[in-house]
């Protein structure tokens, strides 16, 4: 992948907007993009389980946990899933597990923070509705950008 999100933002300063830097990397890819599917759920990730049986098409989940820091939503069996099934990334407003393990993987992850503990798998939750955290929202279909710098969400692919 060759973009910036600096460059990007330089670029495209009024159609862009920008997350706040509350996350941080956790996949092996500190670089991906793609167009947005999104998740709303609460310390349960039934419906991750639910979007990762799609195929992922070069896509990035983007999943509204609430910021919650109590459990996990994913980790390294569910990013491994998402890679094998052709999602670029995903980016959770909540935490993530398996910390080393996902460093390990060639996908993009950017989490609150780690916490060890399991979500619960109760079902329920929201897909493909617009979400917002971090003071940006994020709707299904448009482009988030992320790399080293952080992370830009856009109505149309810029690159």
């Amino acid at each position: 992948m060759s973009f910036k999100t600096a460059d990007l933002y330089d670029a495209h300063p009024e159609e862009v907007r920008v997350v706040e830097p509350l996350l941080r990397h956790f996949g092996g890819a500190k670089r991906f993009c793609g167009a947005i599917a999104t998740l709303k759920l609460y310390e349960d990730n039934q419906p991750l389980h639910e979007q990762l049986k799609e195929p992922g098409a070069g896509r990035v989940i983007v999943i509204d946990g609430g910021g919650s820091l109590r459990s996990a939503i994913i980790g390294d069996v569910l990013a491994q899933r998402a890679k094998d099934m052709g999602y670029a990334g995903c980016v959770v407003y909540g935490c993530m597990r398996d910390v080393v393990e996902c460093g390990a993987i060639d996908f993009g992850l950017m989490a609150l923070a780690s916490n060890p503990t399991r979500p619960k798998k109760k079902g329920f939750g929201e897909r493909g509705v617009p979400v917002a955290f971090g003071g940006v929202r994020f709707a299904p279909g448009e482009w988030l950008y992320a790399d080293e710098d952080g992370i830009l969400v856009c109505a149309r692919k810029l690159t």
